[in-house]
């Protein structure tokens, strides 16, 4: 779906410690590259984003995520398996691969997959194939739907929207769940609904 021309300046605003945005199945989204602490930093300065409150790791695939987990539970891969790609967040233990500055100073990462075809291309045009992600919006504010939207609310902050190219996203934030002692907690009830 996306050019040449648009993988690499993704690829080459990413790399420079860019912020963008796109459009993911849930809602839009902002993004950088996790190993980029001066990009994170920007995305909470362009939300207004309390520093307690951390981002998440997105990607086209699981096996890029892994590598930031630690020790995943039976339970977490049956969820895995069964919503991945979809609209859960996963939060699990994390691992040493995984910046404090992302989570918050916490010691567990939430992980998701999204059942969208440009946001798996934007992740294949970076290296790590992995975004440290939040929702394109102010904080407080109703999060972007619409590449109109996006740029409207945060265009003027990032340094690149990305097209949708028709797809849209449901208006649902996903579901965030966690697993406490083997036992499956929602933090958020979203899109998914877990028995």
């Amino acid at each position: 779906m996306l050019s040449e021309n648009e993988k690499q300046k993704i690829k080459d605003v990413l790399c420079s410690d860019g912020v963008i945005a796109f459009v993911t199945d849930t809602v839009w989204g902002l993004g950088c590259l996790p190993e980029s602490e001066k990009a994170v930093k920007r995305i909470y300065e362009i939300k207004h984003r309390d520093v307690k409150k951390p981002l998440i790791l997105m990607s086209h695939d699981i096996y890029p995520l892994i590598k930031y987990t630690d020790n995943i539970p039976k339970e977490g891969h049956k969820l895995i398996k069964q919503y991945f790609p979809g609209a859960l967040t996963l939060v699990l233990e994390k691992s040493i691969e995984t910046p404090d500055y992302i989570t918050s100073g916490l010691n567990t990462v939430g992980i998701r997959v999204p059942d969208n075809q440009v946001f798996a291309e934007i992740c294949k045009s970076v290296p790590t194939q992995v975004l440290a992600t939040t929702s394109a919006n102010l904080s407080s504010q109703p999060a972007a739907l619409t590449y109109d939207e996006a740029v409207k609310y945060i265009g003027s902050e990032v340094d690149y929207v990305v097209e949708s190219h028709g797809l849209t996203a449901n208006g649902t934030a996903s579901t965030v769940a966690g697993l406490i002692s083997g036992e499956i907690k929602i933090f958020r009830q979203g899109d998914i609904f877990i028995d």
